[in-house]
């Protein structure tokens, strides 16, 4: 007899989202609104047998999206990751989800138009403002908010990881 897993409510699922690049990859572990900040720049070589140590509910990675201008070698290296991640996801078992930067936009921000500042001030809105300092929910080293450590490609793995816990 096989027994089924308790299905998690889906803001409880445990979501690992990357933002990926060509050498680096920011990553963010998030469970229900519980975030916790990996690496801003982990470098893609240790990336597989982090990912492999754990078991998530959803392996969320950002997808490459065309924009109609000519790309280099940096574009290709981050496709060819992505297709790694998804190898990845494939071989723990575990479902994949690939979140366009779009879908990040219009989720958290309404509006195509948005810029960075903008999703990452969408991001902060969606948390408690409880540590200190001029961004409490960030925080400082001695009264850390819920997103303290977060920076950088981190932001984009909190959008792509806030996107897919919102979408499962």
């Amino acid at each position: 007899m096989i027994k089924k897993k308790k299905r998690k409510n889906r803001t409880e699922k445990t979501i690992i989202a990357i933002d990926p690049g060509p050498l680096h990859s920011g990553v963010i572990r998030l469970e229900g609104d519980s975030v916790t900040f990996v690496d801003a720049g982990m470098e893609n070589r240790y990336l597989r047998e982090w990912a492999q140590r754990y078991t998530p509910d959803v392996l969320a990675v950002e997808g490459i999206e065309c924009h109609g201008m000519a790309v280099g070698k940096p574009v290709f290296e981050t496709c060819y990751m992505v297709g790694r991640l998804q190898q990845i996801a494939e071989d723990m078992d575990q479902p994949f989800m690939l979140v366009y930067r779009s879908q990040e936009k219009m989720h958290l921000c309404h509006s195509m138009r948005a810029k960075p500042k903008n999703i990452r001030q969408a991001l902060l809105d969606m948390f408690p403002a409880t540590g200190g300092g001029k961004t409490p929910q960030v925080g400082i080293q001695s009264n850390k908010g819920p997103l303290f450590g977060v920076g950088t490609h981190a932001w984009s793995a909190l959008a792509i990881a806030v996107y897919a816990r919102d979408h499962i």
